[in-house]
């Protein structure tokens, strides 16, 4: 199923399936990462997930250790600032295309010339409800939508949002989609 969806919605959104999982049980995976559910309330915290050399991947089964576990597993990339909030992974002070030190990571802006790809890291700014932004990795690209998949959204893990190309300047359609980060 591909949905539209919004900051908003995208911390309310649940599906209404038989499947009711526990906390902490693997509801989706991509590149044999997995993506655990955190229950219905993006708040909760189910302690600290540390990898086994004591590297932080942030907090259990919330939308930031999944992309920082990702990173890791994938690309064997720690970052240089272990902590945050979602919203922090992306530095507003760069200009497009440029080396978000805190990260280890390229970033670019939302409504610039160069298009996302597989495998980046998504970052949404904080919205009325959530003050502590939203990440994701994005999972395909097509001429008019990127997936993504998520965790701490409830039971749905995947999205699909619209991408446009307008000219030389490429848009995932999303006023609070700040960029993405990219592992080069």
């Amino acid at each position: 199923m591909k949905l539209f969806i919004s900051c908003l919605s995208i911390f309310t959104f649940l599906s209404f399936t038989s499947f009711n999982p526990e906390r902490g049980e693997i509801i989706d995976s991509f590149n044999g990462v997995n993506v655990y559910f955190n229950g219905h309330t993006f708040t909760t915290v189910s302690g600290r997930s540390t990898t086994m050399d004591g590297y932080n991947l942030g907090l259990k089964y919330q939308c930031v250790e999944f992309v920082k576990r990702y990173y890791y597993q994938v690309y064997g990339h720690k970052m240089p600032n272990s902590f945050g909030h979602a919203r922090e992974y992306f530095d507003k002070r760069l200009e497009d295309k440029g080396r978000n030190i805190a990260r280890g990571l390229m970033q670019y802006r939302n409504v610039r010339e160069f298009a996302p790809k597989k495998g980046d890291l998504l970052v949404y700014d904080s919205c009325p409800g959530n003050p502590f932004g939203h990440v994701a990795i994005i999972t395909q690209v097509s001429d008019d939508h990127v997936e993504i998949i998520q965790q701490n959204t409830g039971k749905d893990s995947r999205a699909s949002l619209k991408l446009v190309k307008f000219m030389n300047y490429y848009t995932i359609a999303d006023y609070n989609i700040l960029g993405w980060l990219r592992y080069e």
